[in-house]
């Protein structure tokens, strides 16, 4: 899986105290929608690839 690149050219600074649209952006999306982005974040954090990944099985 290939991830889109990330644009550190730009930075944005603002008070947490600040309204953002932010959270309207993810109010308007489906669930579904906020899970996958949720597990994209997993993987790129973990450097989780779930296509190769697998359980180990107790070696008996």
């Amino acid at each position: 899986m290939t991830f889109p690149r990330v644009e550190r050219s730009v930075v944005l600074a603002q008070s947490v105290s600040e309204d953002s649209d932010e959270r309207a952006f993810w109010l308007a999306k489906t669930p579904e929608e906020r899970l996958e982005a949720l597990e994209l974040l997993r993987e790129v954090a973990y450097d989780y690839d779930p296509t190769t990944a697998r359980l180990r099985l107790p070696i008996r």
